[in-house]
């Protein structure tokens, strides 16, 4: 093939080589973009945590510690550049523009300073969606917790919020252990100097460096679907499906919280003894994660009873699985699979319920090993950017979440956490709690994390969905003590006959 105009060609050639020997342009992943075209202004598609450190932590020190360890987290420094019309997926890049200060914030809850105050706080804060001119982060420094039980008064918690599209829980542990220590060390010292980004890339770059990506996205696609019937074969997809043995798409009931959300949040946690929780999973030679389903479950189910809207067919959650290799942990941005749960919601009985989360696990786990776990990352790969958001918008504007029977009903994502006890400044933290973004149609995410001795199950919803979230929180706590004492007496039922 001749080039009738040369310059072009010369142009396109020195552009493709400053791409190749620009590190600071970095693509993103489908399933990263994912998370930027599903948020709207009513669906703020960022994760977040509420950490609670003993005694009055000082600003100043937060900040530093912050600023000194800023050079080891590049996602803190990078922000979004479109490439022009929105063909194809946005890039980070370094931010030449970087200030610690546009992300931190410095606060103090109203009197008496209690948990009532602070998850008020934290639901106006997880509302509100990131500035995309930024890096996609913030942290707000709380002072003043004098009034919540188990915490000594005058205590300090920080907020965070991290949008979606830059990590997940997995990566979230990732940027954990770079800002806490391992032992109460005090900072001092001044931060280092981070060196300078090079400027943001020209249209002109970003345009060829997308070309080059989308001429290559076509011929992924037959290897895709021919790894699809491959693995959906070897699975047994088909038959468990017809068997009943495996939750798909668009066959969970209606209930509630399966409506279009509004701009507002409600936010909550239950705080559990993980040491009675593990206790539970010994017991019933099981699972960690069936035990917290189960919990949830029963949650779900007693929450749905007192509203006369539980449903015959059992509730279906949708749970994510980190693909992360251990060579990856170091590594940023999402690398999940997910998976479909029933959650045996019909069944009274806590003891049956959990054997039967328990077998619905191991069958979608099964299904999941003979499955390449990276498919769900490859097909995002070959959405087109500009139709996604146009798409999204569509769905929302005619509210057609109420139109069609729920994807699943709802999300729990379980991410274990340190079993040490972290440091900030020299504060010991003494509780950590995630939250995690709902989306229409889906107004209740339950972000389940691990921290020292303690379990926390974090229910995120909207007061359109589920205006009275405080008493799913409530009900967690009681669905846990429900099935501890099941369990105990099934134990001791059975020591009795042998």
């Amino acid at each position: 093939m001749v080039c009738s105009e040369p310059s072009v060609c010369v142009k396109l050639v020195i552009v493709l080589d400053l791409i190749k020997s620009n590190p600071s342009l970095q693509a993103m992943s489908g399933l990263d973009a994912a998370f930027l075209y599903l948020e709207q202004p009513h669906m703020p598609m960022h994760v977040g945590s509420l950490c609670i450190f003993e005694g009055a932590l000082k600003f100043d020190d937060f900040r530093l510690v912050l600023a000194q360890r800023m050079s080891k987290l590049r996602t803190f420094r990078q922000k979004l550049v479109n490439v022009p019309l929105s063909v194809d997926r946005p890039f980070w890049v370094d931010d030449p523009h970087f200030r610690l200060d546009d992300h931190l914030h410095h606060t103090a809850l109203p009197a008496p300073g209690g948990w009532r105050e602070l998850r008020r706080l934290c639901s106006r804060l997880f509302a509100q969606t990131l500035d995309r001119d930024r890096p996609l982060w913030e942290f707000v420094f709380v002072e003043g917790l004098n009034n919540i039980p188990q915490v000594p008064a005058q205590s300090t918690a920080i907020i965070s919020k991290i949008h979606h599209a830059a990590i997940d829980g997995g990566s979230g542990n990732t940027i954990m252990s770079v800002l806490f220590d391992a032992q109460p060390i005090q900072p001092n010292g001044d931060a280092p100097e981070i060196k300078a980004a090079k400027p943001i890339p020209s249209d002109l770059e970003l345009m060829a460096h997308s070309a080059a990506d989308f001429v290559r996205r076509p011929f992924k696609l037959p290897s895709i679907l021919l790894e699809t019937a491959r693995a959906t074969l070897q699975s047994g997809t088909f038959s468990r499906v017809l068997r009943r043995e495996m939750a798909v798409p668009f066959r969970a009931p209606h209930v509630p919280f399966n409506q279009p959300v509004d701009r507002s949040r409600l936010w909550n946690t239950a705080v559990l003894d993980l040491r009675r929780v593990k206790a539970l999973k010994d017991l019933m030679k099981c699972t960690l994660n069936d035990v917290v389903l189960a919990i949830c479950a029963g949650a779900l189910r007693h929450y749905l009873l007192q509203r006369e809207s539980l449903p015959e067919a059992p509730l279906v959650a949708m749970v994510p699985i980190s693909t992360r290799k251990s060579t990856q942990r170091q590594d940023l941005g999402n690398q999940v699979d997910a998976t479909l749960v029933e959650l045996a919601s019909q069944i009274e009985d806590p003891i049956e319920r959990l054997c039967q989360i328990q077998r619905n696990m191991a069958h979608a786990k099964t299904n999941h090993k003979a499955a390449n776990a990276n498919l769900i990352m490859e097909y995002s790969e070959l959405v087109p950017y500009g139709v996604a958001g146009q798409a999204a918008r569509l769905y929302t504007r005619t509210e057609l979440a109420k139109r069609h029977r729920p994807l699943f009903n709802c999300v729990i994502t379980n991410v274990p956490g340190p079993r040490i006890p972290l440091y900030l400044a020299g504060h010991r933290m003494i509780a950590s709690m995630g939250m995690a973004p709902i989306v229409d149609g889906v107004g209740l995410t339950i972000v389940v994390f691990s921290y020292g001795d303690l379990l926390t199950i974090s229910p995120m919803s909207s007061p359109r969905v589920m205006p009275d979230l405080d008493v799913f929180a409530r009900l967690l706590r009681e669905s846990a003590n429900e099935l501890e004492s099941a369990v105990q007496a099934h134990g001791a039922e059975a020591h009795g006959t042998d």
